[in-house]
Formats: structure tokens, sequence, C-alpha cells
């Protein structure tokens, strides 16, 4: 039985601020998906946030970058931004980045990460959302996830996944692709993924069975409208067990708060707090950047769960470290490496104060 498990997220109003989404958006959504359930397009679905994002977790029997799933997802973004208007949410509809939809939501704003499968006899995945960071926030979690035998001893001892994965990068600003084979190309891939501004890593395979192994959104919404609209804020969908890592290994590259893009402004470096879905409410300087995670067990396209994987208290010492990383980083206030470097803040008020003291750059005496 083939199913597609769709998972397409945007900020559609923040409550208050940046820091959380409302109560009664998320209900808007489920009322819109309980519709389509009934219906008979979608199989099962689960509404969920990260920070100020609605996420929507559907399955469905429609395959990929489908119009009426896509449309589904916008028709309840734009339900949801009606409503956030009424109650003056902040940034009310910011991720929408066009006025109609056409054919699917690829390029307009909602980060999408959709995966059709062939559901095995036992099925646990698991979603990963972000609030306050950047595509390129999975590249570290999925190296170590999928090519780092120190985080995933299958590798080392699991016959099914000792030939390794294959690592679909995409360079977000050139709209090129490349796959590259780990482990004998790990080096290759590292000059990539290891520049997270510019490469994302949008799916993993099993050399072993071709099967899909993870998936991402790699929309960078800077690069889409000209212009800063808010962070990128990604979602991730992860297979576990069998001929792919165990769910420990999937959560494990989490014990360490990552530096990523985001946090205020979405212009700052900050660490990745893994957290629970209720703890995703960044507030201090915006920030940091959340990850959340839930787990599934898909049977016969139905959500059994979610369970939230993040609420263990052994992710506690990762929520302290990025506490006091984040200490750490604001030390820097204005300056690098907190701040971006230069050539990421093109699409902030850099080019207007370029434009505006050009001319009183003076040339350096020989």
């Amino acid at each position: 039985m083939k199913i597609t498990l769709s998972v397409i997220k945007a900020d559609i109003g923040g409550y208050v601020g940046h820091s959380d989404s409302h109560p009664e958006i998320l209900e808007v959504a489920r009322e819109k998906l309980k519709k389509a359930r009934l219906s008979g397009l979608l199989i099962d679905f689960e509404v969920t946030k990260c920070g100020d994002d609605a996420q929507l977790i559907m399955t469905h029997q429609q395959g990929e970058n489908n119009e009426k799933i896509h449309k589904l997802a916008w028709d309840t973004f734009i339900s949801g931004t009606e409503l956030a208007r009424k109650l003056k949410l902040y940034g009310a509809g910011q991720d929408l980045l066009s006025d109609a939809f056409s054919g699917n939501v690829k390029g307009m704003g909602p980060g999408v990460a959709e995966m059709e499968i062939e559901e095995r006899k036992s099925e646990p995945v698991i979603v990963f959302m972000a609030d306050k960071t950047s595509a390129g926030a999975w590249n570290l979690p999925l190296y170590k996830m999928f090519a780092d035998p120190f985080n995933t001893i299958g590798l080392v001892i699991a016959p099914n996944m000792h030939s390794g994965f294959s690592f679909e990068i995409h360079d977000v600003k050139e709209h090129k692709k490349i796959t590259l084979n780990s482990p004998e190309e790990i080096y290759d891939m590292l000059i990539f993924i290891g520049a997270p501004s510019r490469y994302a890593v949008k799916a993993v395979y099993s050399r072993d069975t071709g099967d899909i192994a993870a998936v991402s959104s790699t929309q960078r919404l800077a690069l889409i409208a000209g212009r800063y609209v808010g962070k990128d804020d990604p979602v991730c969908i992860v297979r576990a067990q069998g001929n792919f890592p165990a769910v420990g290994e999937i959560l494990e590259p989490f014990t360490h708060p990552t530096l990523v893009e985001g946090w205020m402004r979405g212009s700052h470096h900050g660490p990745l707090m893994p957290v629970s879905v209720e703890d995703s409410t960044p507030a201090r300087f915006d920030g940091p950047p959340r990850v959340t995670s839930l787990g599934f067990q898909l049977a016969e396209g139905k959500l059994v769960g979610p369970r939230d994987m993040f609420i263990d208290k052994s992710f506690d010492e990762a929520r302290h470290q990025a506490n006091l990383i984040a200490d750490y980083m604001r030390k820097h206030g204005p300056f690098e490496p907190h701040r971006l470097p230069l050539e990421e803040m093109e699409y902030t008020t850099m080019p207007q104060i370029m434009d505006k003291i050009s001319g009183r750059f003076e040339p350096l005496e020989e």
C-alpha cells in the first residue's frame, strides 16, 4: 500500500509577537483537515505547532506535489490568516508570498517535506519541525544520522545499513542539485553541506534498497521574496528502524545544540534547542531557535500517535547547554559571529545603508 506523508507549514500569525501559535488558528486548521478526511482526500492528519508556525501533517494516496493536497494546505493557511488578522496577530500571513494558488505551494512561501512510500510491516516515522532557523539546519543532524558511525552504530554492525546512504544536496542559490554517496564521498559531501546557508540536504536514500529514508524542506523565503520576510523554519521527515537508523540514533544528534542561522530578525547564529511542542515558544531575543520532534507509527496510512520525542528528560542537558551558548553568543551583540556575515544580510537594511554611504568610501593611499 503506497502512502504519501506530507508535512506543510507556514507562519500565518504570531501570538504574542513571534513566540507562539494561537490555539484558535490551530483549531481552524483541524476543522479544515477534518473535512478533508471525511471526504476521503486525506487518510489521516495531525495539526501541531512549532513556535509561531502552524504545522499540517497529512497522510493520503495522492502522491507528492499533488494539487488537491497543496490547495487544501493553502486554503487552510488562508483561513488561518483571515482569523489571524481579526485577532491582530503579528505578521498575519507572512509566509504566504502570493495572492493566489497556482498548482502547488512550492515557491509560494510554505515549507514542504513529502515522501511517498510503500508502508512496511512496521513503519515508525519522526517528523522534525524547527522555528527561528533556516533550511540548512538539518544538514549536520542528517549527516550524523546517516553517515556518522560515532552517532549511528548501525552503520557498522547492521548488515542492511553497512553499504551506506546517498544524499541529495540542493544548491538553494543556483537552483541545482547533486547526489553524493557515503561513506566513500563523505569528504566531498562535507565541502557542500558544511555550508548550510547555501547547500541543504533535500533527501537521503538507502543505497541497499534505494528506498527514501529522509526528506526536508529546502526553500529560502528571502530568495523567493527578494526581501526579509521571516526565517524559513524548515521541516523534515525521517523513517526509522529496519533498513534505517533506530529511533534513538535519529534523535541523538540533537543532544548537541548546534549553531544555526536565524534567531532575532533571522540575522543571528544561535543554538538549536530540542524542546517539547509545549515548550516551542521562543521568546528570548525571539529565540533561541527551537526544534520539536513528533513520532508516529503508520498503520495503513493512519497516524498512530503522536509521541512527543523531545519531552524526554535526557535532553535536559542539551537544553541547559543551549541556554549557556545563547548567553555566550548574545554577549557579542551586533558583532559576528553572533550576527550573520554581511553576505547573508543582503535581504535586510544592508543594501540601503550601502546606497546611502557608498559615495563616502575613499581609495586607500598606496
